[in-house]
């Protein structure tokens, strides 16, 4: 696990946010937030027990992290969608803050997440534990799903060229646009193996999830956070920031896929 230094300022916003979060609020606030569905799986449970904790309650649209659909978070960015606070793939959300987008002081990194793969349930589970079997795997597989988020760029722009297959997944390949998850392909039977997110898989039942890209290949994404601009509810914006960097958290984000990322001291 990456442990990646903030500057103080986020930490101080951190601690004071969680000293606040669990006082009694005068004001209960609805929060719009913005998420890339690689949080949707602990969302189930982070959400509601933030909403208990402070009385908030939480409005949630999800969406992947880049993408042209009315769904993908840039557009809804660009569109004016209602947003208090939002948690994109880093690199996106740092290009929002250069639009000035996001309060860039707010901005914490939360977890990390890495790429698997699933098959509908009772199929047989590929094995794909080395790079040449994920090769194998996917030129033996009659359809491939992907998203239009972070995992599916790479998966199409670095991981099928350095696998060679290229050509070869053009035609078998199936994109999946906005905030649909790969798993609900699977599920119906549009696609016989699906790759995204970890903790995306997860969130689907009807599917398995097989295992991670092999170390080789993988490619690990850090999920961010940052506070609106314009958020009409900061301070409850800020204390969402703070839940989720507590120790219950963390284990939630653990068992649904993801790698939750410490604050350097």
């Amino acid at each position: 696990m990456v442990s990646k230094r903030k500057p103080f300022h986020a930490k101080l916003l951190i601690a004071l946010s969680w000293a606040t979060l669990t006082a009694a609020s005068a004001h209960a606030a609805d929060v719009h937030v913005l998420a890339t569905g690689a949080l949707s799986a602990a969302f189930r449970t982070l959400g509601p027990g933030y909403e208990r904790e402070t009385g908030n309650h939480l409005i949630v649209s999800w969406g992947p992290s880049y993408g042209t659909s009315a769904d993908a978070l840039p557009m809804r960015i660009r569109n004016g969608e209602a947003m208090d606070v939002c948690f994109m793939m880093g690199a996106a959300l740092d290009g929002q803050i250069r639009q000035g987008k996001f309060i860039a002081q707010s901005r914490v990194d939360v977890a990390q997440s890495r790429i698997g793969v699933a098959v509908m349930a009772g199929a047989p589970k590929p094995d794909v534990s080395t790079v040449e079997q994920l090769r194998n795997a996917l030129l033996a597989a009659k359809s491939v799903a992907f998203s239009e988020g972070a995992s599916g760029a790479y998966i199409t722009g670095t991981l099928f060229p350095k696998l060679g297959i290229a050509d070869q997944m053009k035609a078998k390949s199936i994109q999946i646009k906005g905030k649909e998850l790969v798993g609900n392909a699977v599920r119906r039977g549009d696609a016989e193996l699906g790759l995204q997110q970890i903790s995306e898989l997860r969130a689907i039942d009807g599917i398995q999830y097989v295992g991670p890209l092999p170390q080789e290949v993988q490619k690990t994404s850090v999920i961010s956070v940052a506070v609106a601009r314009d958020a009409k509810e900061r301070a409850a914006a800020e204390a969402l920031i703070a839940y989720l960097k507590t120790p219950a958290a963390s284990a939630t984000l653990e068992k649904t896929g993801l790698d939750p990322v410490a604050e350097s001291k």
